[in-house]
């Protein structure tokens, strides 16, 4: 069945991973559009019932608290909440993670808590299965009051304005609808205000950077293990005894990966001259392990978040109360996407640090990995472009969720920055892509090295696909094209 039913079910990073992947369609569940129905049908008799101010549904937003809106404004409110908060700057936010957005704000607004309409989800779940991605961009989130900004901007082309990619082209929401001949959504009261409170911005980025972290670590435990026995490592520091008095879980397991993946292996049983190897080497289990165990918490976080209700009034028809209160406000997203970032980061960090052992002229190895050095330089500038990358990455690493500015007159007065933590996130994510790939073109290089001895089944595999792809450097060429191709290795291989 290629479509996905949207439900009570709780939603995981690994489902979200199968319908982005396979191209999925999604459905409303009976029980889910009956939840929005009925929530609908509270809200309106509660308007028509309540004189008082209910936040955002009668009243102005932010410290507009105070500003009440007549009945016949109601409508306009909404849509002037859209255009207005519509104030993203930046680059454009990737399309793949777009689509995360939709389905994320869709998941969050069929439970039933957010006053939506049902012709409203239904549209957005129209344009989720027909690829039509609204244009949203990278900065203008504060990451308290929900996603604003982006927000906005996601929410835009229900309206009939922003723009949106569509078969291949940026076209205007206005001309979108003269496609699907569609009529735009008409916001009732609330709904903008629930469209655009939510953390879907902050949770997509996360929900992307954990599933390519996930694939990545695992890349880097393979890769790590081609370098190791590139440098005629020793496997002495990988006996399980070593790891069982220590007992993190991602030690003890990145330490059993290695010794399973270097059985057989005639290089790693050799006689070696050295008594121990550098830290890189040495201390894989101890640094792979702990960012795997941080992957695996920071994934927890993110599995809870998307499956929450994140804007704001939250209204509960079976205890009839429409509570304002914070759950749009992006801490715990911030906070663990800081320290996915670190994790990454520190990845990245001794990957480097592998490939500048084996281009040392160390071990038997020729200096920067070709045989006539001097006349070539050959793998001296790629260890220089991962160190540059590396230190991007510590840049990068700066924690935004230690940062506050005040906003709304003094109303929101501490926001989490998560949006920014997000798109620092992403990019170390991709740094992180790239230095691995470094290190397998690197470590393939230095393999050659050691020929006849082989290494195990899973390395000779590795390296046999690799070789596939990019081909031993006999003498000095053009390398940025091999490393675009190591990278596009990396990204699609699968272990």
């Amino acid at each position: 069945m290629n479509t996905h039913i949207i439900s009570n079910d709780v939603l995981s990073l690994s489902v979200i991973d199968t319908i982005i992947k396979t191209n999925r369609k999604l459905k409303l569940s009976d029980q889910s559009a009956k939840q929005i129905l009925d929530c609908r049908n509270f809200l309106d008799k509660k308007i028509k019932q309540q004189e008082s101010p209910i936040y955002g549904i009668n009243t102005g937003f932010g410290s507009l608290y105070n500003k009440s809106i007549p009945k016949n404004e109601l409508e306009n409110l909404q849509t002037n909440l859209v255009m207005s908060h519509a104030c993203g700057v930046g680059e454009q936010v990737p399309k793949q993670i777009v689509k995360i957005m939709l389905l994320l704000k869709i998941q969050s607004v069929s439970y039933g808590h957010s006053g939506v309409q049902l012709e409203t989800v239904e549209r957005l779940i129209y344009f989720f299965n027909n690829n039509i991605l609204p244009v949203v961009y990278q900065q203008g989130s504060l990451g308290a009051s929900g996603d604003l900004a982006p927000l906005a901007h996601l929410s835009l082309p229900l309206l009939g304005m922003g723009e949106v990619h569509y078969n291949g082209k940026i076209i205007s929401g206005e001309e979108l609808y003269k496609q699907i001949d569609l009529q735009p959504i008409v916001l009732q009261s609330k709904e903008g205000l629930a469209l655009l409170n939510g953390t879907q911005f902050m949770s997509s980025f996360a929900v992307w950077s954990a599933l390519k972290a996930q694939h990545l670590s695992k890349m880097a435990n393979l890769v790590s293990v081609m370098s190791l026995e590139a440098y005629d490592g020793r496997i002495e520091a990988f006996n399980p005894s070593i790891h069982k008095v220590r007992a993190h879980k991602g030690q003890v397991e990145t330490a059993a990966f290695v010794t399973e993946t270097l059985q057989a292996s005639e290089i790693i049983s050799q006689h070696k001259e050295h008594v121990q190897d550098p830290y890189s080497f040495r201390c894989i289990p101890q640094v792979h392990g702990a960012s795997a165990d941080t992957i695996n918490y920071v994934t927890s976080v993110f599995a809870k978040e998307i499956n929450s209700v994140t804007d704001n009034p939250t209204i509960f028809p079976d205890e009839d109360l429409i509570i304002s209160g914070g759950n749009f406000h992006g801490q715990p997203l911030a906070i663990t996407m800081d320290f996915l970032a670190i994790a990454l980061a520190e990845l990245g960090n001794i990957s480097e640090r592998r490939i500048y052992q084996l281009i040392s002229g160390k071990r038997g190895l020729p200096s920067y990995l070709v045989k006539n050095p001097g006349l070539n330089s050959g793998f001296m500038i790629a260890q220089y472009s991962a160190a540059s990358i590396v230190s991007q990455s510590k840049q990068l690493c700066m924690p935004a969720s230690v940062d506050s500015i005040e906003s709304s007159q003094g109303q929101e007065d501490h926001v989490s920055m998560g949006a920014n933590a997000a798109t620092k996130l992403y990019r170390v994510v991709k740094n992180l892509e790239k230095v691995i790939a470094i290190e397998l073109f690197t470590a393939a290089q230095a393999l050659e090295f050691r020929r006849p001895l082989k290494s195990s089944i899973k390395i000779e595999k590795l390296f046999t696909d690799f070789r596939k792809e990019i081909s031993f450097i006999e003498n000095d060429i053009i390398m940025y094209e091999k490393i675009n191709d190591a990278v596009s290795f990396i990204r699609d291989y699968e272990i």
